[in-house]
């Protein structure tokens, strides 16, 4: 039997703040189980939020400041975590935060010095799990089919609902995964417009008027042609996405109507291989009740909401899976899902 005490750390492109994920990995028999121990979630302070919104402008310089400073950040938090709760991790995965994503061109960085980490907390830190796979012709993206295929493979489908929707699944043996259209970061967006974090629930988009020529020209855009595996950015998001919306003179309720009723039916497409089936849904958007509504009106699957901890940590329990899947020699990282040459096992380790 393989046994890991892990703690996954995981940013993502909302920049709600850091979650952290303490779980108990065994494989046994061939079969990996799943424990977990302790979550938390930090909120960044405004600083933060300003450091790694404004970083993909910053000269090379001030982004390697950053990168160090940002793995003290991590690592300092990551050992209050550990103290208070008086946990005992063998080692630690890191996701860090992604800077810029452009895996057609072979870049992507995620910062968070993996030394500097390893460095503070006296414990392994196994981090950059995307390069790899982009040396091996992948998008380096999505990274957590295999969590969904090992963990979570009785669901029909895996759906996260984070600053984009991604899905992952089964399909003649093979794990297929994308991402697909965006989600918080889009209604965080507008909802800020008028004084609002994020649209709880959904009640303002409930509120608001559907506007059928902004939805189909969202329906149009050409990533939605593209066949998968294929990676939404934050550069994708400004360039693509946000220019549409913001011709449109519709009132902001208005507009988060239609965009919700965008997100449903792009996410609904994905449905289409299978007629039955279950879906385990996560991610904060899974708290958008107007949003599962919607999607559930335009789908016949089941969708399943699993309890809170699990909607919200679910993807730094899996990068936690990664580094133990790393640790143990094991492919964390699927060709099928990320379109690289071969499978492999991603991620460098830092050592104290």
């Amino acid at each position: 039997m393989n046994e890991y005490t892990v703690i996954g750390l995981m940013s993502g492109t909302s920049l709600d703040g850091l979650d952290l994920a303490c779980c108990l990995f065994k494989k046994d028999k061939q079969k990996w189980g799943f424990n977990i121990l302790q979550t938390e979630s930090i909120p960044y302070q405004e600083v933060w939020v300003k450091n790694l919104s404004d970083a993909y402008q910053m000269p090379i310089e001030n982004l390697k400041e950053i990168n160090i400073q940002y793995g003290h950040f991590l690592a300092q938090k990551t050992l209050d975590f550990i103290n208070r709760n008086k946990l005992k991790p063998d080692f630690i995965a890191s996701h860090g935060h992604t800077i810029f994503h452009n895996p057609d061109e072979g870049l992507s960085l995620q910062i968070g010095d993996g030394d500097q980490m390893a460095s503070i907390l006296k414990l392994p830190v196994i981090y950059d799990f995307r390069s790899l796979d982009i040396s091996l012709g992948g998008q380096g993206a999505p990274l957590v089919p295999i969590g969904d295929q090992l963990l979570f493979g009785h669901h029909d489908f895996c759906l996260n609902l984070g600053g984009f929707a991604n899905i992952s699944y089964d399909l003649l043996g093979e794990r297929l995964a994308q991402d697909i259209c965006p989600v918080n970061m889009a209604l965080n967006n507008l909802s800020q417009r008028i004084g609002f974090d994020f649209d709880k629930n959904g009640i303002l988009a409930s509120e608001g008027n559907l506007n059928n020529e902004l939805l189909n020209k969202l329906n149009n855009i050409h990533f939605y042609e593209l066949n998968a595996p294929k990676s939404l950015s934050r550069e994708w998001f400004e360039n693509d996405f946000l220019p549409i919306i913001e011709k449109s003179s519709s009132e902001t309720r208005d507009l988060l109507r239609t965009v919700t009723e965008h997100i449903a039916i792009q996410i609904t497409k994905t449905f289409d291989s299978k007629s039955s089936g279950s879906v385990l849904i996560t991610g904060g958007g899974a708290h958008n009740a107007y949003l599962i509504k919607r999607i559930q009106t335009l789908s016949k699957l089941d969708l399943i909401l699993p309890d809170p901890q699990l909607i919200n940590f679910k993807e730094a329990i899996v990068f936690a899976f990664l580094g133990a899947l790393r640790m143990n020699n094991e492919v964390n990282c699927l060709s099928s899902a990320t379109g690289a040459s071969k499978d492999c096992s991603g991620g460098r380790i830092a050592f104290p």
